[in-house]
């Protein structure tokens, strides 16, 4: 038979059209059973897939995909599943020593500061494939967090108790030592943020460098392999309230800022749960945690608020929106059109002409969804749109979409909430 490959031009034609319903297959043909990132085209040039995880333009721009496969939306969940079960799984029996890592879990879920730690952590950790170390992450308290293996942690050391729970530096500091002193591990990692990660971050460095003299590195942002350097990594740091950058051997314990290094995204571990030998100290604290204060979600600027209710130009009950706002206890935001016509206020406006927020849920209500908007909320975790329109912009975008008359979807959510509650007050 020949050797010449047979082009099918249909095929190829379903893979450009990303709203064929046989997309996703056509895609996986041309790729050998992944989604295609470059394929043969009839006139023998390559055609790369535009719409590919990590694209870059021919300006060496990076493409943004409005289908939602690359920021976590509902039309790439099939991919992001595919994908996942493509990972390369490593187990790691034996490691030669340990990278511990403290993330933050705000929330109870990583953020991305905490995976940008752990894959900081697994470069350090996988320098040396013939003695290849393992990633351990200390948690404290209760996390609703279920991807920890894909975020690239062999082992986890879990600590329940209450007495964790909170900001209690204390006590942590004291599980932190005890770990040190069984496991050893040749590099920790924390991140440096205001969150906790820094204080506990400063209060360990203090305790292993006593009497040792080694200073640890704060505002890490950048780590490359150094074979002069003791550990044979040198790293980069802010210094001088960030106006420069300094430039030292990487210490044991190293406080990293978000984008220190890439998620881990390629492979798939274990995260077996780790138990001591030795016995922990009894968890004490001279601080007493009171809770979090109780904040107006009104008064929460768009750029820190975690729960933003956005109004767009569908909204047309106001008064249900805002009311709608106030019972969910989410900061109110705006697209561009319900800004301009007078609605809301400019400093409400979310996207590339107002503010980029970082929210963990964003509940888009009446907007189709712009490229500007959608490049301001493309670091939200979870995106709910809800939209008469099924083929806007926004519902591609979305984890969870629902379409309806909005002023309506809004009532209905409300009176369930208050009714939810109502049933709390009466059991209690």
């Amino acid at each position: 038979m020949s050797e010449i490959r047979r082009r099918d031009p249909r095929r190829e034609w379903i893979a450009r059209n990303r709203l064929h319903p046989a997309h996703a297959s056509a895609l996986a043909v041309l790729g050998e059973g992944a989604a295609a990132v470059e394929w043969m085209g009839p006139n023998g040039l390559i055609r790369k897939n535009p719409r590919a995880i990590g694209f870059i333009g021919p300006n060496g721009v990076k493409r943004i995909d409005r289908s939602g496969v690359q920021q976590g939306g509902q039309a790439g969940s099939t991919s992001r599943l595919a994908a996942q079960d493509r990972r390369r799984r490593v187990e790691i029996p034996d490691p030669t020593f340990m990278v511990a890592v403290v993330p933050e879990l705000s929330g109870g879920r990583l953020s991305g500061h905490d995976k940008d730690l752990l894959g900081l952590a697994r470069r350090l950790a996988d320098a040396d494939p013939e003695r290849p170390g393992a990633v351990l992450a200390v948690v404290f308290g209760e996390h609703k967090e279920e991807a920890l293996g894909e975020a690239g942690i062999d082992r986890l050391l879990h600590l329940e108790d209450d007495a964790y729970a909170g900001f209690a530096p204390e006590a942590r500091l004291a599980a932190l030592c005890a770990v040190e002193r069984e496991l050893a591990p040749r590099h920790w990692l924390l991140p440096d943020s205001p969150l906790g990660g820094a204080d506990l971050g400063r209060r360990l460095a203090l305790r292993l460098n006593e009497g040792r003299g080694e200073r640890p590195a704060t505002g890490v942002w950048h780590v490359e392999a150094d074979s002069g350097a003791p550990l044979g990594w040198r790293c980069t740091a802010r210094g001088a309230a960030e106006r420069l950058d300094i430039q030292r051997p990487l210490p044991r314990l190293a406080l990293a800022l978000a984008e220190c290094a890439e998620p881990v995204d390629e492979t798939l571990h274990a995260a077996e749960p780790l138990r001591l030998e030795g016995t922990l100290p009894s968890p004490f604290s001279r601080i007493e945690d009171l809770g979090q204060v109780a904040v107006d979600p009104a008064g929460v600027a768009l750029a820190e608020a975690e729960f933003i209710l956005s109004a767009g130009n569908g909204v047309t009950d106001w008064e249900g929106f805002h009311h709608a706002a106030g019972v969910l206890g989410a900061t109110e935001g705006a697209s561009r059109v319900a800004v301009d016509d007078g609605f809301m206020a400019r400093d409400r406006q979310v996207g590339a002409t107002g503010t980029w927020v970082t929210a963990r849920v964003y509940l888009a209500v009446g907007i189709s969804g712009a490229i500007q908007h959608l490049q301001g909320i493309q670091s939200c975790d979870k995106v709910v749109a809800i939209n008469l329109d099924p083929g806007c912009d926004m519902i591609k975008r979305a984890d969870l979409a629902v379409i309806g008359d909005s002023a309506e979807i809004l009532a209905a959510l409300v009176a369930k909430v208050e009714q939810q509650r109502g049933g709390q007050r009466d059991a209690a």
